[in-house]
């Protein structure tokens, strides 16, 4: 066998997030207990962390942490005499590496992590956390709350998990599609907007919640009321990942929208998300994920950047508020509102709306508005570049104070 040759840090970062969630979906099957899964695979990853870089990656990076989990959950099991009762069924497991679920699992474990004994505002963090890898800081950013709150309410959520008795194959999706979808669409936006670390993609998070939400769409029947809205969500998905090949330059730094060449994005992306939409919109109620994929689907469609029919993306925002208000939707639907009704009427309503929104999310957004009004905004831009969390995106601001 040819030894494998040492593995740089960044591939062993992006093998280890791409394999953890299935993971733990593996070894939760396996041992039937989330938590207790959670925590044997938090153990292979120190086991990886000091064998991969001398090693190099396994070939197959889940199968692996499943294999070390599952021999540490039986450790575990025999030293704890509590465990009798489970010991017996753990035990009988064979350890040897064996096929790792990479669809089924990784849904059912969403579905866990969505059980109806936890509220809506711990499934979500916990799904973030334990299924999609996110960190505490990463979901904070993402939910709007600090991060001493999502520590509690994960916390909190695994110990009401235990309570409950909640089973890795008693989900019923039905009464957990919201969240899912909620979930998925996060993770959608931290793999397109990462909230720290120094690149503002993260490919193998949006290729994994493409492929996610593309299941959930095989496994939903048409006649399901929440149809429309998983098509949405993967509208929405290929509508943002058709543009990624121009959003990133060749130096590593982030291209806006308005300076994208448009040609390089891949319409083949953009054309299958089309065809998705137009079924959800003509043949499923309206919901958030079917208009914000029309939104993305609308910048898509323009030539350029001034071609955008503002007009429309500014009727679909005054939807959208309706339907799944926010101080987010509020402060994207800004954008549109200015070149409508000019910059300065913009920045009147973003005072308005400032105390409720993140400063770094606020600051950008201002100065975007100060300069489409003609006004003064190296300040602006600088202020939004202290708060940046995310390396790319500081670096964009700071050049753009730096005009």
């Amino acid at each position: 066998m040819t030894p494998r040759r040492p593995a740089p840090q960044a591939a062993l970062v992006a093998a280890l997030r791409q394999a953890v969630p299935r993971a733990v979906a593996a070894v939760t099957r396996r041992i039937g207990d989330f938590d207790d899964a959670e925590d044997a695979v938090q153990e292979a990853l120190v086991a990886a962390a000091r064998q991969w870089p001398q090693d190099g990656i396994p070939d197959e990076p889940a199968a692996w942490l499943t294999t070390v989990a599952v021999r540490r959950a039986i450790d575990q099991v025999r030293s704890d005499a509590a465990r009798r009762e489970r010991e017996l069924r753990i035990t009988m497991l064979d350890p040897a590496p064996a096929a790792v679920s990479t669809v089924d699992d990784t849904l059912a474990l969403y579905a866990l992590c969505c059980h109806p004994a936890l509220p809506r505002t711990a499934q979500v963090p916990l799904t973030l956390r334990a299924v999609a890898g996110l960190s505490t800081r990463e979901i904070a950013r993402g939910l709007l709350l600090s991060e001493a709150t999502v520590a509690q309410r994960i916390s909190r959520a695994k110990a009401t998990l235990r309570a409950a008795d909640a089973r890795f194959d008693d989900a019923d999706l039905a009464d957990r599609i919201p969240t899912i979808l909620d979930v998925l669409g996060l993770v959608h936006t931290e793999s397109h907007s990462a909230a720290e670390g120094d690149a503002i993609t993260r490919p193998e998070l949006a290729v994994e919640a493409l492929r996610l939400a593309r299941q959930l769409l095989a496994v939903t029947p048409s006649s399901a009321p929440w149809h429309g809205e998983v098509r949405g969500l993967v509208a929405l998905m290929l509508f943002t990942s058709a543009r990624t090949p121009a959003r990133i330059a060749a130096d590593g730094s982030l291209v806006a929208l308005a300076d994208q060449v448009r040609s390089l994005w891949r319409r083949d992306l953009i054309a299958e998300a089309d065809d998705l939409l137009t079924v959800a919109l003509s043949r499923h109620p309206l919901g958030p994920f079917q208009l914000r994929a029309a939104i993305a689907g609308l910048h898509d469609a323009a030539t350029s950047f001034a071609d955008t029919d503002w007009q429309e993306l500014l009727a679909l925002y005054d939807l959208l508020r309706v339907i799944d208000p926010g101080p987010v939707v509020e402060l994207a639907r800004l954008v549109p509102f200015a070149e409508v009704h000019g910059a300065d009427a913009a920045l009147r309503l973003l005072d308005d709306l400032a105390p409720r929104t993140p400063a770094v999310r606020v600051g950008a957004v201002r100065a975007h508005l100060l300069t489409r009004a003609g006004r003064p905004a190296a300040a602006a831009y600088r202020e939004a570049a202290g708060l940046a969390g995310n390396g790319a995106e500081r670096r964009w601001l700071e050049a753009r104070a730096a005009e």
